[in-house]
């Protein structure tokens, strides 16, 4: 039987209630020391409220808190840290103007020397097969990238508590294997462990233990591993997990993006140069694409979005129409739907409400007359959103930095989807959302495809796209290898692909490395 001496953290009647929503009410919560503990619920459960009430970002309403045996009150995340508690967040807390390293110094105590620092996150991140540049500047990083830094900057802690939200939302198969193998470590070295997750098959393999929550009460505990995906799935939901229906596509039709040898020199001297990228999807499919974070992918949707138009229009044709030169509205205005990897800052605009961001992208559904906004059509088309796609929120009024990041998502992947457009460019579309709410929106990219639309996902979980796509391809080092049908290939095939390996590739790199000998 478990001493209580080896209890380190302990919630009783833990409540937060914010003006629109109560967040969490009488949340009673153990974890033990080396234990590995999920917690599961719905988007919006109240599961990063509660973990941010641990680190010190929000304070409870009511309850109390036992650290090691003895009451508390946890300031502010600085005290966390000084106590030993560390946080990963799903929504990364980097300065993006900083160097990796200088983002990790402030996390530490006193003024740590920036250069044995350095030495320390590269010793850390290899060692961890969390593989980051010190000296890179955060605004050039991908998502996958800031996850490795957030995850790296808080192992340099040594925590006695680390908080995980998300981890391995944006990391590849084999980078979560290396993630689980180092949790693990840290485990059986003493370290407790608050895993949030919505891979149901993560938690199954690595927690010892979960707790539910649902509309931010405990609904229950379980043991992962006695459980099943879709038993634990059935305890959050309160319902049958829904599957999505992907049948063969019908015929195809025009093409509706076509990408001519697209290379693209990266201005920035860590990034990723795009090289003969060539690429035709028509209407009626999903194309996937697949690749390890940080080999192309984010040049390739800024080449895309038009957020940084080409010297040459013919590198992009969109719906028949030249669009390389063309910025981001003349692309919409040819049938182009865009959803961004990063949802906060680029998806939708922090203290703008959710009507306010629906009208950023979507005003040319008549919520514009004659330069002026039609208020009605804009707060109409937020709630229809709000509503098929079960976004919990204040309402069409709210901001949307009060919104879960699951709920965000599901509220930008419901603005783009909802205006039928004839092409959507979607980026790790159901980053951080529940499994219910992935499957729904799956249903959705698949539904949009039969209705005739041309789909481009980008994205770093092989089980989604080999869920939803009809062909898939893989970026690596900024090159596109050949595309397959999924009836022609497997996870383990694309898997390797995606270290560069595929049939023909590395040929051209022989050849410039000899000429540059």
């Amino acid at each position: 039987m478990t001493s209580t001496d080896d209890i380190r953290l302990e919630l009783t009647g833990i409540t937060k209630i914010y003006p629109s929503v109560i967040a969490n009410e009488d949340v009673n919560l153990k974890v033990r020391r080396g234990e590995i503990h999920a917690v599961l619920g719905e988007n919006g459960a109240g599961k990063s409220t509660l973990m941010k009430m641990i680190y010190g970002v929000a304070n409870p309403d009511a309850g109390e808190m036992k650290w090691q045996g003895e009451l508390i009150h946890v300031e502010n995340p600085a005290h966390a840290r000084s106590l030993g508690i560390g946080m990963v967040f799903q929504h990364f807390s980097l300065f993006e103007t900083l160097t990796v390293v200088e983002n990790v110094a402030l996390a530490l105590p006193g003024n740590p020397d920036l250069k044995d620092l350095s030495i320390q996150i590269a010793e850390v991140s290899n060692k961890y097969g969390l593989p980051v540049d010190p000296q890179r500047l955060v605004h050039a990083l991908s998502v996958g990238e800031r996850q490795r830094v957030e995850i790296v900057r808080c192992l340099l802690q040594n925590p006695k508590l680390l908080i995980m939200d998300e981890p391995t939302s944006v990391l590849t198969p084999q980078a979560v294997r290396k993630l689980f193998g180092t949790l693990r470590q840290l485990a059986a070295e003493g370290c407790s462990i608050l895993y949030i997750s919505h891979k149901l098959d993560e938690i199954q393999e690595l927690c010892h233990v979960a707790t539910v929550l649902r509309n931010g009460k405990v609904t229950g505990e379980c043991i992962p591993s006695e459980e099943t995906p879709k038993s634990m799935a059935s305890m959050m939901i309160g319902k049958e997990l829904p599957v999505c229906q992907h049948e063969a596509p019908k015929e195809l039709g025009e093409v509706r993006l076509r990408l001519n040898k697209l290379t693209v020199e990266s201005d920035d001297p860590f990034g990723t140069t795009l090289r003969d990228i060539d690429l035709e999807i028509n209407s009626g499919e999903i194309f996937g694409i697949a690749g390890v974070s940080g080999n192309g992918q984010q040049e390739l949707l800024y080449a895309l979005s038009g957020e940084e138009p080409l010297k040459q229009n013919e590198l992009i044709v969109i719906c028949g129409e030249a669009a390389g030169q063309s910025m981001p509205d003349a692309r919409r205005a040819l049938g182009m739907g865009f959803v961004p990897e990063e949802r906060l800052g680029r998806g939708a605009v922090p203290r703008m409400s959710l009507a306010e961001n629906a009208l950023l992208t979507a005003h040319g559904g008549g919520m514009l007359k004659n330069g002026m906004i039609q208020f009605k059509q804009m707060n109409d088309f937020a709630k229809n959103c709000i509503e098929k796609f079960n976004v919990k929120c204040g309402g069409e009024n709210a901001p949307a930095n009060s919104l879960s990041g699951g709920n965000l998502q599901k509220f930008i992947m419901g603005r783009e989807i909802l205006q039928t457009p004839k092409l959507l460019v979607a980026a790790q579309p159901t980053w951080g959302v529940d499994v219910g709410a992935a499957a729904f929106i799956r249903q959705e990219l698949i539904d949009l495809r039969n209705e005739g639309a041309a789909v481009l996902v980008i994205s770093e979980e092989l089980e989604e796209l080999f869920e939803i796509s009809d062909r898939i391809a893989v970026i690596a080092e900024g090159r596109l290898s050949p595309a397959k049908k999924l009836a022609d290939t497997n996870i383990d095939e694309i898997g390797v692909w995606m270290s560069g390996m595929w049939p023909g590739a590395g040929i051209a790199d022989v050849e410039e490395a000899q000429a540059n000998a």
